[in-house]
């Protein structure tokens, strides 16, 4: 079982949290049921700067299940966007997600969770994306970082980026493809009656999908 950890804050955007957190847990639901004398592949949290409640975009109040000090081991580390303002300018925080990025199986960011990866020194020299809105911002602050337009996801093997908000979702499955199967991704889609979007950047070409 591969500890997902999807980190939460002030103003994060609730689709970038909760869509990683609905997939991956669905995935281990759908696989109990196939498999229901095998552990789930998945086992999913989020993580807070504190325990302190959060308030997301639109006035969500969520209480995280850790924090940065509490949190189980992270094979999955989920960044999510939203207003990054105020997260990046705090070192312990990026110190953090550079430190669990070393650890983890791989890494992986939603919208403009993608500048806090960057801020970590964890996309220089790889491809990316972010929201459409801030793909310029993105290439100003990494110009050694090749911020892609026009793609749901990127793989670039550790790290794994996604545009904005619904694209997260997409990214998602095609983890949990990478890392159980595709069959099981095909049917968490499926359990939620959503229509996968696989196409996108992986492995050197834009247009590729899952293998």
């Amino acid at each position: 079982m591969r500890n997902v950890g999807i980190y939460i804050f002030d103003e994060v955007e609730v689709l970038d949290f909760a869509g990683p957190f609905e997939v991956f847990s669905t995935a281990s639901r759908v696989f109990q049921r196939l498999q229901p004398d095998s552990a789930p592949p998945f086992s999913v949290f989020t993580v807070g700067e504190s325990h302190t409640k959060i308030t997301a975009r639109g006035g969500l109040i969520v209480e995280p299940h850790f924090h940065l000090g509490t949190h189980p081991p992270i094979d999955v580390l989920v960044i999510p966007g939203g207003i990054v303002t105020a997260e990046l300018e705090k070192p312990s925080l990026i110190a953090w997600i550079a430190a669990q990025a070393q650890r983890a199986q791989l890494t992986a960011s939603v919208c403009t969770g993608a500048f806090l990866l960057g801020k970590a020194n964890l996309l220089v020299g790889k491809r990316v994306t972010t929201h459409w809105e801030d793909i310029a911002d993105l290439r100003g602050l990494l110009p050694n970082t090749q911020v892609l337009e026009d793609t749901r996801w990127v793989d670039e093997g550790t790290v794994v980026t996604s545009a904005g908000i619904s694209a997260g979702l997409d990214m998602s499955l095609h983890i949990v493809a990478r890392l159980v199967g595709k069959e099981l991704a095909i049917r968490t889609a499926r359990q939620m009656d959503y229509e996968w979007r696989e196409a996108a950047y992986q492995a050197g070409e834009v247009g590729g999908g899952v293998e």
